[in-house]
């Protein structure tokens, strides 16, 4: 239908979005939300070539992995607002960091790459610097990379090397296989330590680099292919 055509279906309470009757200018994500016309759902329609956007974002602390709150905290979409125009889609985080972590996100609006990188099974390797309170001996870092039970499953063991040790504090590279919810945060809570500051730094092969918190870039034609090849 025309423009002017949608806009009286609107009026006309015609369509309907997730059960409920559609509002003149109502957003959507055509990916999630049910759209019924008359009583008829209907899939968004794309373009053959258009093609899928793949990005990268170093996300700051303080800052929630969503693309928007309802409780008026930064989020993703406030990062990414003055990029809008240049980024020409919208995309999502293929993944979450909580809201206190930083590093390496991956944005898409491939819903088949996300699904690859998110899921457990896939065992994609998540690569973190994890600066934590004291110095700590060789037995306190191995209990650290043991496996802990998160939400009834146990996680794979991490593998754990230390960067360094100065100054009552040490700055691990943790890697894990999965990336469950907060997990290494409970890794921490679960042998006593207390994390000052957490980063990652890749995902798979794809690594953060020299990329400032708060800037994006695109993949390029190899980081796009190592992802589809997953």
């Amino acid at each position: 239908m025309s423009r002017r055509q949608a806009e009286e279906a609107v009026k006309r309470g015609k369509i309907i979005i997730n059960g409920k009757k559609c509002a003149a200018g109502q957003k959507i994500v055509p990916e999630i939300d049910e759209i019924t016309v008359d009583g008829v759902r209907v899939a968004p329609l794309r373009k053959k070539d258009r093609k899928k956007i793949y990005m990268m974002l170093n996300k700051p602390a303080g800052v929630i992995t969503t693309m928007n709150d309802d409780r008026g905290r930064m989020c993703i979409a406030d990062i990414l607002k003055e990029y809008s125009g240049k980024i020409g889609g919208r995309i999502y985080p293929a993944g979450r960091l909580d809201m206190y972590s930083e590093g390496l996100l991956i944005l898409t609006d491939d819903g088949e790459i996300a699904n690859k990188i998110m899921h457990p099974k896939n065992q994609i390797s998540k690569i973190y610097h994890a600066t934590l309170k004291g110095e700590l001996n060789a037995g306190i870092i191995k209990k650290l990379a043991e496996p802990i039970e998160i939400e009834g499953k146990m996680t794979s063991p991490a593998k754990i090397g230390v960067i360094e040790m100065k100054n009552g504090k040490t700055k691990l590279k943790i890697e894990i296989f999965e990336g469950r919810n907060r997990q290494i945060r409970r890794m921490c809570e679960n042998s006593g330590l207390f994390l000052l500051k957490l980063k990652r730094i890749c995902v798979g092969k794809l690594n953060i680099g020299t990329l400032k918190p708060g800037d994006w870039r695109y993949l390029n034609r190899n980081e796009i292919n190592y992802l589809k090849e997953l």
